[in-house]
């Protein structure tokens, strides 16, 4: 039986019957809404509706958009994804419109139904372990992307997702970023594969741990540098710097929380003088370090990015599903709180 948070017309944005583009609270609901869509899809497929029974449709619908194709996992079948496209009726007059994405690429998270939850939590141990880039979901989403890049351009797309689905669009746009490609990308309670340090109340314990990380990463990174012979000048992020994703973040969500002290941290560390320490150390993680001195490959954690936007959902949540949930961004009157990092 169908939840309501699957029915448009009971949980979706009613409000925003004229989406101003300029708007980023507008942009930010269209784009969580479209990522709800992916879900419902995918609902819709393991409950067998169809046609009128089907709840998917007006999550895209009502904001002009129209299902170009989803995106199906190749070991069970699931819907993981869907490309959008943008067909606002000639009637509308907006001056905004020429500023909306001509598509949207978007993601879902983990669902925790019999049909998807082995693969959806098989792939969340990916991403914990650095390795989301070698399965076949992710190599079936950037295919998708770079045929649309290739098609209409990297300036006419949009990328979003949720949770998992956040995680795989980072990904696509980091991976993208490296070649140059920079996507515009709406990032819902991405996952942070490290120890939620944010969660502790105490400031300066909090401040102490991150300070003691980054002398201990910067210190063993520029050990490594010296026994390799690499130069110290080169900056890896430099490549990246350009691409800024929004992410939106809960502090109460401990999956997606360290974000917020991730970044703040590389605003005090340069406060206090320490940043040239924080710059080597932010580009690389200690468990990355330490497989490089066993003479072991590693892939640099997901979270490691120069650049973003960071916006903050301050209102408090009843339980750790609210926090980290997706329906939290399109509702009206948040207290939300953005800051832009740049590298």
């Amino acid at each position: 039986m169908a939840s309501e948070r699957e029915y448009f017309d009971r949980s979706g944005p009613l409000h925003l019957t004229c989406v101003d583009w300029d708007n980023a609270h507008h942009r930010k609901s269209v784009a969580a809404s479209l990522v709800q869509g992916v879900y419902v899809l995918e609902k819709d497929r393991q409950e067998r509706r169809q046609g009128p029974d089907a709840l998917a449709l007006p999550w895209w619908t009502f904001f002009h958009f129209q299902l170009l194709r989803t995106l199906v996992d190749d070991v069970d079948s699931s819907i993981f994804g869907a490309i959008y496209e943008f067909k606002p009726p000639t009637s509308i007059c907006n001056d905004t419109v020429h500023r909306s994405p001509c598509y949207v690429i978007a993601f879902r998270g983990t669902i925790t139904k019999a049909d998807s939850v082995s693969r959806d939590i098989e792939l969340d141990i990916h991403f914990v372990r650095n390795g989301l880039h070698q399965t076949s979901r992710f190599e079936i989403a950037i295919q998708a992307v770079r045929n649309m890049v290739a098609t209409v351009g990297g300036s006419n797309i949009w990328l979003a997702g949720h949770s998992l689905g956040s995680a795989m669009a980072m990904l696509i746009g980091k991976t993208m970023a490296k070649t140059g490609v920079f996507i515009q990308s709406l990032l819902f309670n991405p996952p942070y594969a490290s120890a939620p340090i944010e969660r502790i109340k105490d400031k300066k314990l909090k401040h102490g741990l991150r300070f003691a990380g980054s002398v201990v990463t910067a210190g063993i990174a520029i050990a490594m540098k010296a026994k390799q012979k690499k130069s110290l000048s080169f900056d890896p992020f430099a490549a990246l710097s350009a691409w800024v994703p929004c992410l939106f973040v809960n502090p109460s969500d401990p999956i997606c929380c360290e974000y917020i002290g991730y970044f703040e941290h590389r605003t005090k560390m340069e406060e206090i003088g320490a940043g040239s320490i924080e710059k080597l150390a932010t580009q690389t993680s200690l468990g990355c370090l330490l497989m490089g001195a066993l003479g072991k490959e590693s892939e640099e954690p997901l979270h490691l990015i120069p650049s973003a936007s960071l916006t903050v959902n301050h209102t408090p949540s009843r339980d750790f599903r609210e926090a980290h949930g997706i329906h939290q961004w399109w509702k009206p009157d948040l207290r939300l709180e953005s800051k832009l990092y740049q590298y």
